[in-house]
């Protein structure tokens, strides 16, 4: 199979009577056939072929996970265009806006909760001609139309010249573009990565080569279904396979479709699903909370039983080996009367997790093996399609990122270029028909990433000697947030140096942890010929705290309410920010000699900072630690 066509006409021809999508309706879940899901599809292109849609022809889709989605992908995808998906979370002014421009947009797919950002931005779009409302719209204007009269455009054309759609989809080559998926961006430059239907298709079937999933098989996709991970681990790999994928129940507000989360996963009963840090650290808390709410006696039973859990899984790879054997009638008996009931609360079919997005925490690792429930650690990136690897049941290494998908070439080279041995760490690089094809109208990057058909992922790894793949950080300077998402921090850093006269030098942080930090050299002279003005005395306790106010107004400055407050997303702003008490210089080896910032040797040398700047104290700017380290300024 080389193109997602082939992909689903085959899962129709195969599982026809199958669930392939379930939603939430009238109180409880319903699930439509892979055979009535084509049948929607199938309306939904030969719609947006009447509407004018021609082959190449972007659209951008901005929806929760829902049937639609997935139908309105496939539909666009039929009709011979290229879906742009998008992530719930951007706002509409900035990042919604630019997306649409530079992918050159003509149509637009909208859920209700997320129509009020087309319709903000619609004027600044000379190319959006039209916006296609999953929800339907009341009050229409010129280029509105709902998605169910798409659907019935759609059969009236089947009805008329059936042929005119075969002819489109039929032709479908493996290497028309399928998706631009954009990476985040920290100025106004995100990427369009370009991914082709052999891209999904080769990814599909390498997916497949880790872990088997049975037809029977039904997932939550909990994860936004643009997230590269999903959308290919999830979608796709389930539909491959003839099995079933659910969509979260819809709140009115991000926070009550949160909420709705356990509940759904109690009332489908799945039998995996696809996680990342931040829900896998909600799902423990959760667990935790409600077993110290049965008391001090319960608590401390869970405690010992996970300890021999612990003890008998060792790293995953040893699990049950040596004298680790002699634990296991134990560990039976405390997954009778403990383990069985926190499954009870996924549901009880739970088989597994599948872990993306940013690399887990050994000890995350560690509690879901023990509770019978584990979480296979994968590792990817869009650009990739994205899967590279993955812990499976049968292979699991805790701390590691699984094993090598098949059909896919790897190596680790260093700074120069030079491929390295088993065990050394370096850039992982891979080579397949899962790698992009580019990024969408920007060569200079497409060539600077993608090197005699290597992709070259910035990250930093190594192999072991038993096949097992380490993902260490980045190899470049991209930061990883707690959910997964990536952004390049340069941007931030530049603007605080350059705009503000107390900055002199600036570094984020964020390795899959709950928020960005900052590590800020403050500019003394300037300080201090403020702290002058206002008539303190340089070194006191008044003109400390004026310092550190200074700055951190600086830093707020491009939150909500400041001056620069659209230029980066919220998200990505440090949440707390350490003064250091000495520059980073080619003496200290903090910078190089192109006088560019080191961050590992940043990161280490100043472990201490970094690590206080997430604890409750860091986010007064006046700790003591600040105010120590702004005295040696003075």
């Amino acid at each position: 199979m080389k193109t997602i066509i082939e992909l689903f006409e085959t899962s129709v021809a195969k599982y026809a009577d199958n669930i392939y999508l379930w939603e939430k309706k009238n109180g409880k879940y319903e699930g439509i056939t892979y055979r009535q899901t084509h049948n929607e599809v199938l309306r939904f292109a030969a719609g947006l072929i009447k509407l004018g849609l021609q082959k190449g022809d972007r659209v951008g889709l901005i929806s929760e996970g829902r049937n639609a989605w997935i139908i309105g992908e496939l539909g666009i995808l039929y009709a011979g265009g290229i879906n742009v998906p998008l992530s719930v979370k951007l706002d509409a002014a900035n990042e919604l806006s630019f997306r649409l421009k530079h992918s050159g947009a003509r149509m637009l797919l909208v859920s209700s909760n997320q129509a009020p950002k087309a319709e903000e931005i619609r004027n600044q779009l000379p190319k959006l001609e039209r916006i296609v409302y999953f929800d339907g719209k009341t009050d229409k204007t010129s280029g509105d139309i709902d998605f169910i009269e798409v659907l019935n455009m759609g059969d009236q054309l089947l009805k008329e010249s059936p042929e005119q759609l075969n002819q489109i989809w039929q032709n479908i080559q493996p290497n028309d573009i399928a998706n631009i998926s954009y990476t985040s961006g920290t100025t106004a430059d995100p990427k369009g990565i370009m991914l082709s239907h052999l891209n999904y298709a080769a990814n599909t079937i390498q997916a497949n080569t880790l872990m088997s999933i049975d037809s029977t098989w039904r997932t939550l996709a909990i994860l936004p279904w643009d997230h590269s991970f999903a959308h290919t681990a999830c979608l796709y790999c389930f539909m491959y396979n003839g099995a079933s994928v659910a969509s979260v129940e819809q709140g009115k507000t991000p926070l009550e479709t949160l909420r709705n989360v356990p509940k759904n996963i109690k009332e489908f009963k799945p039998n995996v699903m696809m996680s990342v840090p931040a829900l896998a650290k909600n799902f423990r808390k959760n667990i935790e909370s409600s077993i110290r709410a049965k008391g001090s006696t319960t608590w401390k039973l869970f405690n010992f039983a996970l300890n021999v859990a612990y003890r008998y899984n060792g790293n995953g790879w040893n699990r049950g080996k040596g004298s680790r054997i002699f634990l296991k009638p134990l560990l039976s008996i405390f997954d009778k009367i403990l383990f069985t009931k926190i499954r009870e609360g996924f549901g009880g079919d739970m088989r597994f997790f599948i872990g993306g997005g940013a690399l887990l925490d050994i000890e995350l690792q560690r509690f879901f093996y023990a509770i019978g429930i584990p979480m296979c650690q994968g590792y990817g990136l869009s650009e990739a399609s994205p899967v590279i690897s993955s812990n499976s049941l049968a292979n699991i290494k805790f701390g590691s990122s699984g094993k090598l998908v098949k059909y896919m070439e790897l190596k680790i080279l260093d700074d120069k270029g030079k491929e390295l041995p088993i065990g050394e760490k370096g850039e992982i690089c891979i080579k397949g028909d899962n790698v992009m094809v580019g990024y969408w109208d920007n060569p200079v990057a497409t060539a600077d990433t993608i090197k005699d058909g290597w992709l070259h992922t910035g990250d930093m790894g190594y192999m072991d000697s038993d096949g097992f793949l380490y993902v260490l950080g980045r190899f470049k300077s991209l930061l990883i947030s707690s959910d997964g998402e990536k952004f390049s921090p340069e941007g931030i850093e530049e603007a605080m140096v350059d705009q503000s006269p107390y900055i002199e030098q600036a570094m984020l942080h964020n390795n899959q942890n709950p928020y960005t930090v900052g590590l800020i050299v403050p500019n003394a002279a300037a300080l201090i010929r403020d702290i002058e003005k206002n008539g303190l005395v340089k070194g006191s306790d008044e003109a400390v705290e004026f310092a550190l106010k200074t700055i951190q107004k600086e830093v707020d400055a491009y939150k909500k309410g400041g001056k620069f407050e659209s230029q980066f997303p919220d998200r990505w702003l440090p949440t707390t920010v350490a003064v250091l008490p000495e520059g980073f210089t080619e003496d200290n080896a903090l910078l190089n000699s192109s006088m560019k910032m080191v961050r590992g040797k940043i990161n280490t040398y100043f472990k201490k900072e970094l690590e206080f700047l997430y604890t409750p104290e860091a986010k007064n700017i006046l700790n003591d630690m600040n105010r120590q380290a702004m005295k040696k300024w003075m």
